[in-house]
Parts: C-alpha cells; sequence; structure tokens
C-alpha cells in the first residue's frame, strides 16, 4: 500500500522535507490498540504539526478535490410551475373534500385502516389529522373486542404504535409463534409483509417483534427467490413492496422522498386504486412542490449574496444539496420558513466541517473553535481571512434568525444557538486533534463525540425554534441545550453511522479522522465488512432506543418536532443508502432532487 506524501516544513522556512504521511487508514494495518498503547499510538504522527506559524501563506494545505456544485443559480431561479395556479388549487380543495368524504365511509375495520396508510403513503395525511385521530380514538376503543387477520392487526399495531397509543406487543404473539411454526408454508404474503413493518416499532427488549422480525424476514426472502412458484398467489404490487421494505423498512423511510414512487406503483400496480386519492395524491404533490421553488429561489439568493463559496473554494458547495436534506426535515407547505432558515444552516455546517476536516491547521482551529464557544465579535481580529469571513458569515447569519424569533415568539433564543454552535465546534475540535495526533478512538470514545459532531443537535435546535406552529418553551430549550433529550441523541446517532456507512472510504482516503467502521476495526481486530455489519445492527439499535423515547418526548416536544426528529435519521439513511449522496453529486443524486423539486408528476 502506497503512502500519502504531505510536505512538512521543519526549523528553518527555507528547508522543505517530504515524509510519508500515516493516515487512520493506514495505522490500522500497523497496529491495534489491543497491544500499542494510545501514548505510543500518538508518538507515530508527532510530526504532522508544523513549527511554522499557521497563518504563513505556504503553510501546507489539504484538499478534498470535493466534485464541484452542479446547479447553476439562474437555473435555480427560473424554476417555476403551472401548479400556483387557482384551477389547481380550487381542484385541490374539491379532490379533498371527497376524500373526506371516504372517512365518513369508514366503517369497516381494514377498509379504515387501509385507508388511513394508503393516504399516508400517498403524502396525503396532513391534510386529515382530525380525520385519521378520530377514525384510530374509535378503533383503539374496541381494539380488545376481537381478533382480526394477521395483515390487519399487524397494521393496526403499526398504526398504533406511529401515532402514539400505547398497545402491547403481545397482541402479535399468536401470530409470530403460528408464523413460526408453519416455517413460511403460507401464502399470507401480506400478512407477512405486514408484520415485518410493524416489528421495526418495537422498543427497547421487545423480544416479541425481535423474533417476529427475524421470522418474517428470513419467510420474505425465502419468498423472493422462490417468486416463480409463488406468483399466482402474489400481486406485483406486493412483490415490489416486499423488494423494498426488505432493502429498507417503512419506519426507516423519507416519507415526503417515498411520495412519487408510491404514487406510480399505486396507479400502475394496486388493484384497489381509487380514482379520486390517486388524482388528488397528483395534484397535491405538485402544488407542493411548487412551493418548493419559491423556498428554494429564497435559499439561492442568500447563498449568492452571502458568496461564501466564492471565499472558500476549498469547501463543498452544497446549497440544493442542504435543501433536499431540509424537504426531507419539514415536507408540509407551512413549513416553508423552517426549510428557509435551517438550509442556510445546513450550507454553513458544510462548509464549516471542511474548514476542520480539511482546510485548517490545528493552531487556526483553536482559534476559530474558541471563537465560536465565546460569540464575540472581537475575537476576528485573532483569525486568518479565510475564517473571517466564515466567523462573520455564520455569527450575521445565527444572529439574524435569533432576532426574527425574539420578534416574532418574543423569546431569546441565542443562548441556546450560541451553545449548539459552541457545541459542534468543540465536538469538530476533538477529532481535528485526533487526526493530527494520528489517534483511534475507541468506538465508545467516537460515539460520545461523533452524535454532536453530525450536527443533529444543532439542526434539531435550530428546527425546533423555527416551526412557528408552537409555543417555544424554555423546558423543551433547555432539554436539548444540556443534551439530555434521548429523541435527539438517538435521531443523531443514526445519522452518524448511516453517514459513517455511507462516506468513510472517500473521507479515509482524502485523510480524515478514523470512522466508526475503522475504530471498531482497530479496536477488535475484524474485517471492513464485519464491522459494517455491526455498524447495521447499532442503527438498528438506535431505531429501538428512539421509539423507546417517544413517550417521554411527547411530554416535552410537540408532535411535529418528533417527526422532524424521526425524519433527521431517516434521511442520513436517505442520502448516504447508496453512498455520498450530500458530498458526491452523482447522477443518482441529481435525479433524486429532479423529482421531488423540480419535475412535476404528470396529470
Amino acid at each position: 500500500m502506497a503512502f500519502r506524501r504531505h510536505t512538512l516544513f521543519v526549523q528553518r522556512p527555507q528547508t522543505i522535507l517530504t515524509l510519508p504521511r500515516l493516515t487512520p487508514a493506514l495505522l490500522l494495518h500497523t497496529h491495534h490498540s489491543n497491544t500499542v498503547p494510545n501514548a505510543q499510538r500518538k508518538s507515530h504522527v508527532c510530526y504532522v504539526v508544523s513549527s511554522r506559524n499557521s497563518t504563513d501563506p505556504l503553510f501546507p494545505r489539504r484538499s478534498a478535490n470535493f466534485h464541484p456544485n452542479i446547479w447553476d443559480y439562474e437555473f435555480l431561479d427560473s424554476l417555476t410551475s403551472d401548479y400556483k395556479s387557482e384551477i389547481c388549487t380550487d381542484r385541490a380543495e374539491k379532490l379533498k373534500e371527497n376524500v373526506r368524504g371516504m372517512f365518513d365511509e369508514a366503517g369497516v375495520l381494514v377498509y379504515s385502516l387501509k385507508l388511513i396508510d394508503t393516504i399516508q403513503r400517498l403524502g396525503l395525511d396532513y391534510h386529515f389529522r382530525n380525520e385519521i385521530k378520530s377514525v384510530l380514538d374509535k378503533i383503539f376503543m374496541t381494539a380488545k373486542d376481537h381478533q382480526n387477520t394477521l395483515t390487519v392487526e399487524a397494521l393496526k399495531f403499526r398504526l398504533f404504535r406511529q401515532h402514539g397509543y400505547q398497545i402491547s406487543q403481545d397482541v402479535l404473539k399468536s401470530f409470530i409463534e403460528e408464523t413460526n411454526q408453519n416455517n413460511g408454508k403460507t401464502t399470507d404474503f401480506e400478512g407477512l409483509l405486514s408484520l415485518y413493518e410493524a416489528s421495526f416499532y418495537a422498543y427497547e427488549g421487545e423480544e416479541i417483534l425481535n423474533q417476529a422480525q427475524q421470522v418474517t424476514s428470513r419467510h420474505l426472502k425465502n419468498f423472493l427467490n422462490e417468486r416463480n412458484d409463488h406468483r399466482s398467489s402474489m400481486s406485483g404490487f406486493l412483490e415490489e413492496e416486499i423488494i423494498h421494505s426488505l432493502e429498507l423498512p417503512l419506519l426507516w423511510r423519507v416519507p415526503k422522498m417515498e411520495v412519487r414512487r408510491y404514487i406510480k406503483m399505486y396507479e400502475m400496480k394496486q388493484e384497489d386504486m381509487h380514482p379520486t386519492l390517486l388524482e388528488f395524491a397528483k395534484l397535491d404533490f405538485n402544488i407542493v412542490q411548487a412551493k418548493y421553488h419559491e423556498d428554494l429561489k429564497y435559499a439561492s439568493r442568500w447563498w449568492t449574496d452571502l458568496a461564501l463559496h466564492e471565499s472558500l473554494g476549498f469547501a463543498r458547495n452544497r446549497l440544493v444539496e442542504n435543501f433536499l436534506w431540509n424537504i426531507g426535515f419539514n415536507s408540509e407547505p407551512k413549513f416553508g420558513n423552517v426549510r428557509r432558515q435551517v438550509t442556510k444552516i445546513g450550507c454553513l455546517i458544510t462548509v464549516i466541517d471542511d474548514v476542520y476536516d480539511v482546510y485548517g491547521s490545528l493552531d487556526e482551529l483553536k482559534l476559530f473553535t474558541e471563537a465560536v464557544v465565546r460569540w464575540n465579535i472581537n475575537t476576528v481580529e485573532n483569525l486568518p481571512h479565510y475564517m473571517k469571513m466564515c466567523f462573520l458569515a455564520l455569527y450575521n447569519t445565527v444572529n439574524g434568525i435569533g432576532y426574527d424569533v425574539l420578534k416574532t415568539n418574543n423569546v431569546d433564543v441565542m443562548p441556546y444557538l450560541k451553545k449548539a454552535w459552541g457545541d459542534l465546534c468543540r465536538a469538530y475540535m476533538v477529532e481535528a486533534t485526533w487526526y493530527y495526533n494520528g489517534y483511534i478512538p475507541t468506538l465508545e470514545e467516537y460515539t460520545n463525540n461523533a452524535w454532536i459532531s453530525i450536527s443533529g443537535p444543532l439542526l434539531s435546535i435550530h428546527a425546533y425554534c423555527q416551526m412557528g406552529d408552537h409555543e417555544i418553551t424554555k423546558e423543551a430549550l433547555e432539554y436539548m441545550n444540556n443534551n439530555q433529550s434521548d429523541l435527539v441523541r438517538w435521531s443523531s446517532m443514526i445519522l452518524r453511522f448511516a453517514d459513517d456507512l455511507g462516506t468513510s472510504k472517500d473521507e479515509l482516503e482524502r485523510g480524515d479522522v478514523a470512522k466508526s467502521i475503522q475504530c471498531y476495526m482497530n479496536e477488535t481486530a475484524v474485517s471492513d465488512s464485519v464491522a459494517r455489519e455491526h455498524v447495521k445492527q447499532l442503527i438498528s439499535a438506535s431505531w429501538k432506543k428512539m421509539n423507546t423515547s417517544l413517550s417521554s418526548s411527547r411530554g416535552v416536544f410537540p408532535s411535529s418536532f418528533i417527526n422532524t426528529s424521526q425524519n433527521i435519521a431517516r434521511m442520513g439513511q436517505y442520502m448516504y443508502q447508496y453512498g455520498d449522496g450530500h458530498g458526491i453529486p452523482n447522477r443518482e443524486a441529481k435525479d433524486r432532487i429532479m423529482s421531488i423539486i423540480v419535475e412535476p408528476i404528470p396529470v
């Protein structure tokens, strides 16, 4: 394996010595934590900290060779839609009333449950929250009166858990035992899929649901392997749903990112498709997409005026990708302001992350971290020019957001926003120190810092303050400020693990701190593939922990913020499912953006 080579400045400025640079990836092959003390590991790369002034223009800077921005700002500013017209909105209102009438007809249990499930998956549930709650309340009151088929009971369990009703895993126990006993000899594929999806709503320690997940996933995989024998009893719609769910279960998917795919499936392959629902889903998707155009134009003008991407050419320019994240976090039309403001935060996070990971020297990073923690404009004079630009952009943007919240809600959130930014930069600083000292942390050390450095807590508190549909309470702010929210913690942890699975190889190749995969490899001497499987198991465990946290979270946070927190985790799995969907704007990433933001669904 070839060493990366970096230029090292030694005592006399005119003398330049080139030495091999041991990256964390290479260190993995030279020692393991079980045999080499940390102090010795640090000494391997003690030469990386330059004795020269880090503001010297000749100081060697790393380059990550990031992919350039692929989105033209004139193109973004030209986005328009025919679905902003009064004709479209009037038609949508009429269809909405027709769909509302379907709830009045929902007297049969199975029809009611499937109607709610379909409306949710078509992205229409935000129109019918009261109707959905009313139907579920009635079903919940009579839930123990009689038992139904596996499909119905598992769907009922999933919807109850999703909407915060207290329901025991025991209601599914007999179905799981029966499924296990017949060894998969059944033609009720819909029931198995329904049970499989329900199992992901498990809390910590719910072994019945854990068993359900193992049993149903095994049987569903076997059915797919033998699908030619089952075609007569399995519809094309159901077969594709099974394939999709085994790749990523419904709970883990971003609802908004699923809508277009589900509309297509519903139209082409669902045997009991309802034309009114289909037309409303298409029209609503396009009307909401038109609102995204205006949000993106706002963010694009802000980003262009800020011109930070021009001053910091080494950093990633990912405005549109950050906007896509925020559609995933908060997709409803009424959340336009949170999409606009948190897109700003995402762009700043991306740039500052690259300052720490790629460009800044350790001395510079210490100064920048101190400036952010102190949140004092007078500290700017100690920073190099590129950091002055970065700090002032951050300072002015966040102060502006804080002022708007104060003006609108009469709540001063700046102490909490400043604390969150300080926490993020401290976490970045920890990782930068590990990198420059060649230190590979244990997995526990890494995760204790990495759930903050992934920026989940920072995104969460900014979103909470900007959503505008709830009262901003001191209790919730303090809860997040002190990192006490299990909801935020486990959502952020899933985001971190998903990021590591999708990006760690690329980041190590350019020179970066070891990620969870490498930390586990170094700690246990296992292979990359084994470490990746372990991280995937940690994602599953984190989802159970987040599920468990929902009951206590509902006493502190509004339901809209709880959905946002879950979507932060989901967007991590969405963006990094096939690699680095944020950092590498490949064809797949571009197609996703085009389908969600740019191209309407033909009606």
